[in-house]
């Protein structure tokens, strides 16, 4: 047995008399206080890179690793995750009668970016209607051409979108378009040649207004039985006020107010940790560490909070690690699992209704690698062995999610207060009832340590009437934080040539004053 399962292996529990390094009381109320938030199943959702669609989700028939893995999160919680198609390349895509499928052209590959998106896509029907390969009830969100200001394109973009939606092999489904996005990170037009350098978000809005107006006129018309609304904004950064490049800029330009803008259900925006294009330990703490996490995401707030004045929803439409694709050694390992989980249930807290995790093919920061790879994703350089379908650390944290949040529907989450800069922690309730906690110690150990690996002893104490007897335990078993497989929920893992769980299922339990370890890198989930 490896030394480091012990602590996962046995039980963990102590009596509330300190007997490790650091102790942290936590204290827990059994019925949701008011200021917890409601969380949907699907919250922790993804983005996928338009360029390679069909690869993710298959053409003639579905790709079943792919399906297996978003199913997993399906038979949690109820719900299959929201999917995204859009991303950069949604502003280099095309519309082609003779086309089947897709002709992607792509860049060479370069050391640091090992799979570039293709600078051209033409797309025909079938691209649209390889949506049927989703799980049933699945919810989509799909972007359309803005960046290259070709309204035919988008127009005929449009109309072959919601001809796949009206097919009954989708409809019979239960999938859905949930809403369509124009154009992607307008905001850097000016940088990446679409637009001149004088371009502003009053002309964003003009644009806008136009595709917007004539893509649901058209729909309206032609396929009255789909009915998607818009997602707005999709802007890689904000300036966070009425100036520049932010929700708040486009309210006050008038984007809400036109028929197409009185569509928009959604204010979509983009967020990095940064932009790294190789990695290192002390990266990867930095992206892992709780004070880090909540400066990236509180800067949001202005944009949230005028985004519920108008009564929309705000997501976070596209979001990772570091760009670049992620970075070497950070966003493809352990450490970013725990990172994910964090970052997602913090969000929940800032009002953000769901967040949509980007992942292209092999990317570094995916959750899930769907198709077999034959070069590296860190370097480029060819493999001796093709890779075959994967999942990536950061899947264990969607699959945690989806456990923490469960099938109820009627799910409340609340941060705990945990006075600690690397132990954090998130109470779930059933209706008003406690039924879950996760807590994450996001102290990484690395491979490199040389010291013993250190915990932290969690006392709970709880502060209304009729606590809980008993707990069980869950936890996230992950070697170092660099390290990219070996990861194990409750001894259980996805690390197989399906996608499906393997293993036998270790929990533990003990009463519930009980104390509890949790160590450097580790994810412990309570359910009550």
């Amino acid at each position: 047995m490896h030394p480091l399962r012990r602590l996962t292996t046995r039980a963990a529990f102590l009596i509330v008399t300190c007997k490790v390094a650091a102790c942290l009381d936590i204290a827990l109320l059994t019925k949701a206080p008011s200021a917890a938030v409601a969380i949907s199943p699907s919250f922790l959702s993804l983005s996928i890179e338009q360029d390679r669609w069909t690869d993710w989700v298959g053409t003639t028939s579905r790709n079943e690793f792919f399906f297996n893995t978003l199913d997993n999160l399906n038979q949690i919680t109820g719900q299959p995750p929201h999917i995204r198609i859009g991303a950069n390349s949604e502003d280099h895509t095309n519309f082609g009668n003779d086309v089947e499928f897709a002709e992607d052209i792509f860049p060479a590959v370069t050391a640091t970016v090992p799979y570039p998106e293709a600078t051209n896509i033409t797309v025909g029907d079938g691209f649209y209607q390889a949506a049927q390969f989703l799980p049933p009830n699945s919810h989509v969100s799909w972007g359309l051409n803005l960046g290259e200001n070709n309204l035919t394109a988008a127009f005929l973009e449009a109309k072959s979108l919601a001809k796949a939606f009206s097919s009954s092999q989708i409809k019979n489904a239960g999938i859905t378009l949930d809403a369509i996005e124009i154009g992607n990170e307008a905001d850097l037009y000016s940088n990446n040649g679409l637009r001149a350098s004088t371009y502003t978000s009053t002309q964003y809005v003009s644009e806008w207004t136009t595709f917007a107006n004539n893509v649901s006129a058209t729909i309206i018309a032609e396929f009255p039985d789909i009915s998607p609304k818009f997602w707005g904004a999709a802007f890689a950064g904000s300036s966070h006020s009425t100036t520049g490049f932010s929700p708040q800029a486009i309210f006050a330009e008038g984007v809400l107010t036109s028929p197409a803008g009185k569509l928009i259900s959604t204010i979509s925006e983009h967020h990095y940790s940064g932009s790294f294009c190789s990695g290192n330990g002390g990266l990867l703490q930095d992206l892992m560490t709780k004070s880090t996490i909540r400066s990236n995401l509180t800067q949001y707030s202005p944009d949230i909070t005028s985004t519920h004045a108008k009564g929309l929803d705000y997501v976070l439409g596209e979001t990772n690690s570091y760009s670049c694709h992620g970075a070497p050694g950070v966003s493809n390992t352990g450490g970013a699992a725990l990172w994910t989980l964090d970052y997602s249930l913090f969000a929940s807290q800032l009002g953000v209704l769901r967040v949509f995790f980007h992942d292209g093919i092999g990317f570094k920061y995916n959750l899930i690698q769907p198709i077999t790879l034959t070069r590296s994703t860190l370097d480029g350089t060819p493999l001796t062995t093709p890779s075959p379908p994967h999942v990536q650390p950061q899947y264990y944290a969607a699959i945690i999610a989806a456990e923490a949040i469960g099938n109820s529907g009627n799910t409340k989450v609340i941060e705990l207060s945990i006075n600690d800069t690397r132990v954090s922690g998130y109470a779930f309730y059933e209706g008003d009832t406690l039924a879950r906690a996760v807590l994450i110690n996001s102290q990484a150990f690395f491979t490199t340590d040389t010291t013993p690996r250190t915990s932290v002893q969690l006392n709970l104490t709880f502060t209304d009437a009729s606590p809980p007897k008993n707990v069980s335990v869950k936890r996230l078993f992950v070697p170092h934080a660099d390290d990219t497989t070996g990861l194990t929920w409750g001894g259980q893992n996805y690390d197989t040539s399906d996608g499906r769980i393997s293993g036998s299922l270790q929990v533990d339990s003990a009463a519930a004053t009980a104390g509890i370890e949790i160590q450097e890198t580790e994810v412990v989930m309570l359910s009550f």
